[in-house]
């Protein structure tokens, strides 16, 4: 089983973090925490790094859903959907499958919350 869902896209950088934000919010998501990795790597270890953002996804209603079946749960929270430049200019939007994340708990009254938190951010990739 994959442990993401992605599509590459025709969009620059900049525009697709915007895209993929507004697309996330269509479904309830908001992005509570963002990670520039390029940024991270250069001042904490001086390396050149590709353009690579984080962007930590989360809707409350499923968050919470899921923490009332299983309280540990916030350790898989929020979902990650990342964006990343290739070397050869080409971008590509990354999300996390809950369903494949998951699988590491043994608490079945999660699946069908993750099943339906991948359902809504496949929908967000393969609008993209």
């Amino acid at each position: 089983m994959e442990y993401f869902n992605s599509k590459k896209v025709e969009l620059p950088f900049e525009q697709a973090i915007t895209k993929v934000t507004e697309l996330l919010k269509e479904e309830g998501f908001g992005v509570l925490t963002e990670i520039d990795v390029k940024d991270t790597l250069k001042k904490k270890l001086d390396v050149d790094f590709k353009k690579y953002r984080i962007l930590g996804a989360c809707n409350p209603n499923f968050a919470y859903q899921a923490l009332q079946a299983e309280d540990k749960i916030g350790v898989m929270l929020p979902c990650n959907v990342i964006v990343e430049e290739h070397e050869d200019g080409t971008i590509e939007v990354s999300a996390v499958d809950p369903v494949a994340s998951m699988q590491a708990v043994e608490n079945d009254s999660l699946e069908p919350i993750a099943e339906q938190v991948r359902a809504n951010l496949k929908k967000v990739i393969d609008s993209l």
